[in-house]
């Protein structure tokens, strides 16, 4: 390894811890990525890989939870490459909530003012927290730096944040915060590197994975996004239900359902897994003969569809469509089964670059469409890098 390693990028969920180490001061390059995963049942796992993919490490950790975990992920670090060089951790935090705008070196005090989020993001915020609070303990000298989901989105216009509630309740912080946000900040900077007559355009971008959303950008900024208050707004994603009239809520209630329930199964059992009775996996979904299978899947593919016309409205027009993450970057069929709905917006793809998950799929006489990969991970550490140089 021609530099050291140099920082460690975090992004803690409630069963795994995602990480990756970049080397370089000034322009981080990654030399390892991984995961631990299974964490909080019996067969939690260490794998870790390099920059050309090939696995390094993988053990059986056993019944580890975060602590254990984020402990082992050091004493990794410690043998592989020496603990003394990093200079610093970058961690994910979903949101940001008003007063944070900008990636920020991490005090007890704002990890408490982040804590005071986690109802607003109860499946991502107290996890990840959780490593700050640990390394904090682990690692005291250790500087430490949030980087938000949220922030990417405070370019958007008020009227695209506003809520039509009493005003009250605007001026206490109940807007449209949007998520994504680094996955989409990913996005914008590979389009400025690669195509840069369309970083400065219209663009759409359709992030979805088992969390699902879309962004509307223009000149690399976003001006509006499919999520809300909560990452439960917006498309149909896994297991969450997307937008939904807050009547249903209400009448769920007053069936008798308990708060903790609804919450649960707008989160945990609704979206694909909800709609199918199956799974929250796209790829079994798609190899499915079931006709709820079926189903689940084109209400996935209207739903997105149908709110790409809608930002596109937002945008005055749009000159570009890009899929992201795990199921846009992957599935063929939901890209194409989107995009034939959007055929009165200029866009259509090929059937066989789509087919082979090419970079760029569109047909010739269309808009592009292209399938970009998100890099979170990266954008963190570049974050990390700037505020403490």
């Amino acid at each position: 390894m021609s530099e050291k390693p140099r920082l460690l990028v975090l992004n803690a969920g409630s069963s795994s811890i995602k990480f990756a180490v970049y080397t370089g001061q000034d322009h981080p390059a990654l030399a390892w990525r991984g995961q631990v995963g299974g964490l909080g049942g019996s067969r939690a796992r260490l794998w870790v890989r390099d920059d050309r993919g090939v696995t390094t490490t993988d053990e059986n950790l056993g019944n580890a939870d975060h602590r254990s975990a984020l402990q082992r992920l050091l004493d990794w670090l410690d043998a592989a490459v020496g603990y003394e060089q990093l200079l610093a951790v970058g961690h994910r935090v979903v949101h940001g909530g008003t007063d944070f705008h900008a990636p920020v070196r991490l005090t007890e005090a704002n990890v408490e003012a982040l804590d005071a989020l986690s109802s607003l993001a109860p499946l991502h915020q107290p996890h990840n927290l959780a490593p700050v609070r640990i390394l904090a303990e682990l690692r005291p000298e250790l500087p430490q730096v949030a980087c938000f989901d949220t922030a990417f989105h405070r370019s958007q216009p008020a009227v695209a944040q506003r809520f039509a509630l009493p005003r009250e309740w605007t001026e206490r912080g109940v807007i449209r915060y949007g998520f994504h946000g680094l996955s989409y900040e990913a996005v914008a900077e590979r389009l400025r590197q690669e195509h840069p007559a369309l970083a400065g355009a219209r663009v759409i971008a359709a992030h979805l994975g088992n969390g699902a959303s879309l962004c509307a950008m223009r000149d690399g900024r976003s001006m509006a996004t499919s999520m809300g208050f909560t990452a439960l707004d917006g498309l149909p994603m896994g297991q969450r239900c997307g937008a939904l009239d807050p009547g249903v809520v209400l009448y769920l209630l007053e069936q008798g359902m308990s708060r903790e329930d609804v919450q649960d199964m707008l989160y945990h059992r609704s979206g694909l897994l909800g709609m199918s009775g199956i799974s929250h996996d796209m790829r079994e979904l798609l190899a499915s003969t079931e006709p709820a299978a079926a189903e689940a899947v084109d209400t996935y593919v209207y739903r997105a569809a149908r709110e790409i016309g809608s930002l596109t409205v937002a945008l005055g027009g749009v000159d570009g469509l890009v899929f992201t993450a795990g199921v846009g970057e992957n599935a063929a069929a939901v890209r194409a089964g989107i995009v034939q709905h959007l055929g009165s917006l200029g866009l259509c793809v090929d059937a066989e670059a789509n087919a082979v998950n090419a970079r760029t799929i569109s047909a010739a006489d269309s808009l592009p469409v292209l399938v970009v990969s998100t890099d979170e991970e990266g954008m963190i550490a570049r974050h990390t890098v700037a505020l403490l140089s």
